[in-house]
């Protein structure tokens, strides 16, 4: 034992083990193949779709065109009662726009594409620098409660993986008492099943996991 010590007994000697090439290759095989199978079930963990059918529907004004058309298509097919547009002021072009928000621009679309006017309700949120998702929903929460309204069922209509956070969102501003339902429009920016092949992908769900994250974890709504 003495001849394994060194350095005046401080150190010893002692013998371990270390991948042989076969060891590492299969080592480097079972990692990429977990880092795929992460990728697929992040990308679907997020990209939820759990509709309620009733209620009213809500969608986030930022969406794209494509998305208000399945947003006119899910209305019309199960009834709801009421179509509200959130949204936050417009970030370029506001100047030239008779439209200052996202909620108010993406209400007009809807009937220019031909909803009712008594049926979409534009509620814009004032500027905020972070948590906007919780701006819009409890802008909303307050625009209802002002107006008499108390629904039981919220349907969310969103774009792709940022549906997940957008129904816990909308469940911590709307509480307990109000069931949140939320349909995921696919994004056509890239290919949800293969989202790690594109930069937009990777911003969009990388982006989104730790948003979620964030807000399952660590953001709180401030005490009213």
């Amino acid at each position: 034992m003495e001849k394994n010590k060194v350095l005046w007994g401080f150190l010893s000697r002692r013998q371990c083990l270390v991948p042989t090439l076969r060891g590492w290759l299969v080592l480097i095989v079972s990692l990429a193949a977990l880092a795929i199978i992460g990728a697929r079930q992040t990308g679907r963990f997020l990209t939820l779709s759990d509709p309620v059918q009733g209620g009213v529907m809500v969608v986030e004004g930022w969406a794209p065109d494509y998305a208000l058309e399945a947003v006119i298509a899910e209305f019309n097919r199960n009834h709801y009662d009421k179509l509200f547009v959130t949204g936050l002021p417009l970030e370029r072009g506001a100047p030239l726009s008779e439209y200052k928000t996202y909620a108010e621009l993406s209400a007009a679309i809807l009937i220019k594409m031909g909803m009712s006017s008594n049926v979409v309700q534009a509620v814009p949120a004032a500027p905020v620098r972070q948590d906007r998702t919780y701006a819009m929903a409890t802008s909303l929460k307050r625009w209802m409660s002002d107006h008499g309204m108390a629904p039981t069922k919220v349907q969310i209509m969103t774009l792709g993986p940022h549906a997940r956070r957008s129904r816990l969102i909308f469940e911590k501003a709307f509480g307990k008492g109000v069931k949140v339902g939320v349909t995921a429009i696919p994004s056509t920016d890239f290919d949800p099943a293969h989202w790690w092949t594109s930069s937009e992908g990777v911003r969009s769900v990388i982006g989104e996991a730790l948003a979620y994250a964030y807000a399952r974890v660590l953001f709180h709504p401030p005490k009213e």
